[in-house]
């Protein structure tokens, strides 16, 4: 297949994913919005309430690995189109439950349905199509994704003031079973089985899914993901520790999410160039210095200012790295089955790097939570230099 031709097979798959991903996690993430009136609600603490997306991504990641053969046997589509139905059950649940039995309950659905329809699955499918040149979709993938928050926000908030938040759970799982699902049955492509030309062998695969560079690649991603996703969490009490006031603390903060969603653009510019591992190394650079600066120089908005510049652009190409690398060294199914069981840990740790960097802040202060990270970070780098001298022939060239 062409590269042309590949280019232009991609284009209506991703339109697709890019739609209904946006839409998927938009819905999941209404309890940002409405957990106030959700504890009011269920007549549960507002600790409970945000336990419920804890249990969302410990159940995406428990379930990851558990579908790895069947992407292979079955491809991607199959699986995201059973996932998105029971996302859809899984949210109706959410707005018809009225205990903490029942809420929790809704969110182990979500949460086993969001592994076989939330991201991974939609990475699997672009290399099932495009194969180790998915880097480019996947990166423009994500840059759509991270809008998420920024539309559904907005939009939560207003439904939660016309109809309530079982209201608006409603209605999302309406548009995912409305939207998402005729777009995932009649938009995506049945994939192909290719057979190798006559007399040719198959060609061998770079890597396996349980070898020292698959361990390598699962430390410098969770290493990493336990920084960002922990401080998604903790930021604005970082910043307040740092010596802003609440109001500067809000308004830095919430410039962060318009650099991370520009820095992963850096893919449009640099998968020609730079692999996945190329990158990860520089973005994992850049976040170290991010943290070295916020630890020499306490109270100065001028240097939170640089920081929230230096850490917002490495957070958001490492949040593309973390989907790229894999295909450094795996290819269809392979990389099914290494992504698979990648999701495990990463959901993992974004389930338990917030309390733990919030315990550290508690108990320790600012400095504590910095140094574990930079820690993490200098860790990651580690792995991702002895990832380098892994890569296959092809992508070392490349790179």
């Amino acid at each position: 297949m062409t590269e042309d031709h590949t280019e232009t097979s991609i284009l209506l798959p991703l339109a697709v994913l890019s739609i209904a991903q946006l839409i998927g996690w938009g819905a999941v993430g209404f309890p940002a919005v409405a957990a106030p009136q959700m504890a009011a609600d269920l007549q549960i603490g507002m600790p409970e309430v945000f336990a419920g997306t804890t249990v969302f991504y410990v159940v995406m990641g428990a379930c990851s690995p558990l579908l790895s053969r069947v992407f292979a046997r079955l491809g991607a589509r199959a699986v995201m189109i059973a996932g998105t139905a029971g996302s859809a059950a899984g949210l109706l649940l959410l707005s018809l439950a009225h205990s903490p039995a029942g809420y929790f309950l809704g969110w182990l659905i979500v949460g086993a349905a969001g592994s076989a329809s939330l991201t991974m699955p939609a990475h699997i499918l672009l290399n099932e199509i495009a194969g180790r040149k998915a880097a480019r979709a996947i990166g423009t993938l994500m840059l759509v994704t991270g809008l998420s928050s920024t539309i559904f926000w907005p939009l939560t908030s207003f439904l939660q003031a016309e109809i309530g938040w079982r209201g608006a759970c409603a209605v999302y799982a309406l548009v995912t079973a409305l939207v998402c699902l005729p777009l995932y049955v009649f938009g995506l492509p049945r994939r192909r089985i290719e057979a190798a030309p006559s007399g040719v062998a198959a060609a061998p695969v770079a890597a396996r899914s349980h070898d020292r560079t698959f361990v390598l690649i699962v430390a410098a991603i969770v290493f990493n993901a336990f920084i960002t996703y922990g401080f998604s969490s903790v930021l604005i009490e970082l910043l307040k520790g740092e010596g802003l006031s609440a109001a500067q603390a809000l308004t830095f903060g919430s410039a962060l999410g318009i650099i991370q969603i520009a820095a992963r653009g850096v893919n449009f510019v640099a998968d020609n160039k730079w692999d996945g591992v190329a990158i990860g190394i520089g973005s994992s650079a850049m976040l170290c210095l991010s943290l070295l600066i916020l630890l020499a120089v306490q109270g100065s908005p001028v240097a939170v200012g640089i920081f929230l510049v230096l850490y917002g652009t490495s957070s958001g190409a490492l949040a593309v790295a973390r989907s790229t690398i894999p295909l450094v060294f795996y290819d269809k199914g392979e990389f099914a089955r290494a992504l698979s069981r990648i999701a495990l840990p990463l959901n993992w740790i974004s389930a338990a790097s917030p309390p733990v960097l919030i315990w550290l802040m508690s108990n320790y202060g600012n400095g504590a939570v910095l140094s574990l990270c930079l820690f993490c970070s200098l860790s990651a780098i580690v792995m991702l230099c002895l990832l380098r001298g892994r890569r296959p022939a092809e992508a070392a060239l490349a790179a």
